[in-house]
């Protein structure tokens, strides 16, 4: 089908963009980003889209985002995730090795892809466990592993102890041009840990998560890619400290890249209140110099990218003592609006939130998604900036249904998301769609 979108922002610094364009789309593939009256004169609609008032986006590409399958279906399905991953607009998702059974052979993962194909919505593009069973102490098979579909390896929230088996994997991952995804933890510090180890974690009376925990992994992973060479994307920064060590890190050219949770982007400890279990987050929130640095990382470039962290969590784990329930949160449907709320609240250019959400990310992971360009799939989003809505239960399609921003009222959100030309989720008036050609 041949689709043109008419008269939305176009915004993509992929293709130096921001301005009221025309999109046409032929075959899944985005064929010219035009102004009004500039497209090509072969190109015959057989669809147009009036997006008027509307952001143009290339489809978000989310870097972590567990869609709780296999294993798990009880707290949520894969549809249900990828259903609610179009309607935040993210066409392409990374979803960590920590399922059940562990995504550590090349069967899991080519029915996972399977499964996720047969929807014809959000890409999925798993991320291999490093080790077997995310035991952290038998290498898995990486290159088999890879020729199943997976765009990088990780141990999720398993860190491997044995620092002499993470040194091996390493040495694998740069023979074969892997990247290697971790989040910084050191377990002795970690364990136990529900909180950050401050002041108020310390007035509440809850066990605390210091950012030592954080630094000290840091340190000891810098030195492994010092020593190999090998390319490593840091997964979910959460304190100052840690992204001076970062920013430390890359000023070396050392070849690191490193996202943050949109939930830190916002929040600090202060944010679980009275023991909220909404807020029980891993890493856990930290104090307002951290979200600070977080934002200013974000701003001078030190942090690449930003994901939902979208872990679901169902109701029998969330609704327990603070300290009893299970961390996580939903976000899928969230990240774009919660990022457009800092943008606004930063006076940051769209373009910036774009290449944090979009761009960033594809390179990332080395996929062909992200960008507005011609001949890139047509993976795009219409965004309403200005539609009021509260964040609730009935406003979310996750089965997750857990989130701090519970009650929120938000300003922005999606209208229409298109995978490979398709539009999978849509809350256009239809007077908004017009069919030119039968």
């Amino acid at each position: 089908m041949r689709v043109l979108i008419s008269g939305g922002r176009v915004i993509d610094p992929s293709i130096e963009a921001d301005a009221v364009m025309d999109v046409a789309v032929a075959a899944g593939r985005v064929v010219a980003v035009a102004p009004k009256g500039e497209m090509p004169a072969d190109f015959a609609p057989s669809k147009t889209i009036d997006a008027t008032g509307l952001w143009v986006l290339p489809g978000l590409v989310d870097l972590s985002a567990r869609l709780r399958e296999p294993g798990y279906e009880y707290r949520a399905t894969l549809e249900s995730e990828i259903e609610a991953a179009m309607a935040g607009g993210i066409t392409s998702l990374v979803c960590p090795p920590d399922t059940e059974p562990v995504l550590d052979e090349p069967g899991l993962i080519e029915m996972l892809k399977f499964k996720a194909r047969q929807l014809n919505l959000s890409k999925v593009y798993p991320l291999g466990a490093l080790t077997t069973g995310l035991n952290g102490e038998t290498l898995t098979e990486m290159a088999e592993l890879t020729e199943a579909g997976c765009v990088g390896f990780g141990q999720a929230e398993s860190p491997i102890r044995d620092l002499r088996v993470l040194l091996q994997a390493m040495k694998y991952a740069r023979n074969f041009g892997f990247t290697v995804f971790l989040r910084p933890t050191e377990p002795n510090f970690s364990r136990g840990g529900v909180a950050h180890a401050g002041a108020y974690a310390s007035r509440m009376g809850l066990s605390g998560i210091p950012v030592m925990a954080e630094t000290i992994a840091l340190q000891a992973y810098f030195e492994l890619v010092r020593a190999t060479g090998t390319r490593m994307h840091i997964c979910r920064i959460s304190s100052a400290k840690g992204i001076e060590l970062i920013r430390q890190a890359k000023a070396e050219g050392l070849p690191i890249t490193c996202d943050v949770a949109i939930h830190h982007v916002h929040l600090t400890d202060l944010d679980i209140g009275f023991f909220d279990p909404n807020a029980h987050l891993i890493p856990p929130l930290r104090e307002q110099r951290d979200r600070d640095a977080i934002r200013a990382g974000l701003l001078d470039g030190t942090i690449d990218a930003i994901c939902s962290d979208h872990t679901p969590v169902d109701d029998d784990a969330k609704l327990l003592p603070f300290a009893e329930s299970e961390a996580g949160a939903t976000g899928l449907e969230l990240l774009l609006t919660l990022t457009v709320k800092w943008m606004r609240e930063q006076n940051v250019p769209p373009a910036r939130i774009v290449k944090l959400l979009c761009g960033n990310p594809a390179d990332i992971i080395k996929v062909q998604a992200g960008s507005l360009r011609t001949g890139m799939p047509a993976d795009l989003c219409l965004f309403n900036p200005d539609v009021d809505w509260v964040v609730g239960e009935a406003s979310l399609i996750s089965q997750g249904k857990h989130t701090p921003f519970t009650g929120f009222p938000m300003q922005g959100k999606v209208q229409l998301t298109m995978v490979n030309g398709n539009v999978g989720y849509s809350s256009l008036e239809k007077s908004k769609m017009k069919v030119l050609v039968a």
